[in-house]
């Protein structure tokens, strides 16, 4: 029951703004879950958040637009940092640059306001969130594999587990 708890967590942290699966992955995969299932539910969760983001954009897009007008700021590093992107390498360089500087989620909100399409945008984010899940999923294994090897570890929630 432990380990559902955790797997669910994982699709929780994945689904989180923010949390990208470069990060939920290994922390899975230290807390002693298997590579395989936390690199899917990661994925999972992760994209769930993205289709619902596209899916709500337009109220999204309202909801910034009011935001941006009571506070009236300039924009922040993140969003220039993605224009800038956008800029030299179009949306394919944005979505797989995304989960590692800028953030998913933020990045397809962004996509959005540069004037991709809805389409283009899952297209292009789904498949760059599968190929960072499977680098991080492959390299979390064997690295994490190396270091229990070496340090006899089996990770932090074996012992939750086994009560």
């Amino acid at each position: 029951m432990t380990q559902f708890i955790a797997y669910i967590i994982v699709f929780l942290l994945a689904a989180t703004p923010f949390l990208e699966i470069v990060g939920v992955i290994p922390i899975g995969v230290v807390a002693g879950l298997h590579a395989v299932p936390v690199t899917i539910i990661a994925f999972i969760g992760n994209m769930l958040t993205i289709v619902i983001v596209i899916f709500l954009m337009d109220k999204i897009k309202v909801w910034l637009e009011k935001r941006k007008q009571k506070k009236k700021e300039k924009s922040k590093k993140r969003e220039e940092r993605a224009a800038r992107i956008w800029k030299r390498y179009g949306l394919p360089g944005l979505a797989i640059i995304s989960p590692i500087l800028i953030g998913s989620h933020l990045v397809t909100i962004l996509a959005m306001g540069f004037g991709g399409t809805r389409k283009q945008i899952t297209v292009w984010m789904t498949a760059s969130i599968f190929v960072w899940a499977i680098v991080t999923g492959v390299a979390s294994h064997y690295g994490i594999d190396f270091l229990f090897s070496k340090t006899g570890g089996s990770g932090f929630l074996d012992g939750l587990i086994e009560k």
